[in-house]
């Protein structure tokens, strides 16, 4: 009994010797890529995380250097998270901070270049916009009105394309393109439902254009 034993196990012991000569490389070669991807995520997930603090103390600088008022620190600490954090969201909120203290002391170049850099870059569709909406404004401020329908013509979310609506309004009417800020503004009115004390606004606009946007609406009816 003990030699059939003996028998069967050196047959399995047998057995398993073939089937890891077949298959070990490639066996062992699965375990270390799978180990691999294992330990390359877990070291992605702690290089996010430091990444994180860093960023997130520099915003704390950007802050400061706004508060502080000196342009020279704003400029500093604005390019310094830049070129370290720039694809962060850090990054994108510190542009925004920084080019209002920008524009704010008359640097209205380099607030432009600020807002223009998440205007274009920004990962996050609400800084997206609201950078586009601000770079308009500094566009009409500065009489660039084609500037600013170039910024406005792009896509804006839901929830910002009725301010966007209203601000080319303003852009075209400068321009003296009257019949085409109505269009503009009545659109705005539109997509500001839900926004009543920004919709009367609108509404004003519109009226001094000679317009009530209540009766074009039931017009259309």
């Amino acid at each position: 009994m003990s030699n059939a034993l003996d028998l069967e196990e050196q047959e399995q012991l047998d057995q398993l010797k073939h089937f890891w000569k077949s298959w070990g490389n490639l066996i062992s070669w699965l375990l270390i890529a799978v180990l691999g991807s294992y330990a390359a995520w877990n070291g992605y997930q702690y290089w996010q995380r430091t990444q994180s603090v860093k960023a997130s103390a520099l915003f704390d600088e950007v802050e400061r250097a706004v508060a502080s008022g000196e342009l020279s620190r704003i400029e500093r600490s604005l390019a310094d998270m830049q070129d370290k954090f720039g694809s962060t969201q850090f990054a994108q909120q510190s542009a925004l901070l920084a080019a209002k203290s920008l524009q704010s002391q008359g640097k209205t170049d380099a607030a432009r270049a600020a807002l223009a850099g998440v205007a274009d870059k920004a990962a996050d569709p609400a800084y997206r916009d609201v950078a586009r909406l601000r770079l308009a404004g500094l566009h009409l401020d500065a009489k660039a009105y084609d500037e600013a329908l170039k910024v406005l013509g792009s896509e804006f979310t839901p929830a910002m394309s009725g301010l966007a609506a209203d601000l080319r309004g303003d852009v075209l009417q400068a321009k003296g393109q009257l019949a085409e800020a109505v269009v503009a503004y009545q659109l705005a009115w539109n997509k500001l439902a839900d926004a009543a004390d920004y919709r009367r606004l609108v509404q004003a606009k519109l009226n001094a254009l000679g317009v009530d946007p209540q009766a074009a609406v039931e017009t259309k009816k």
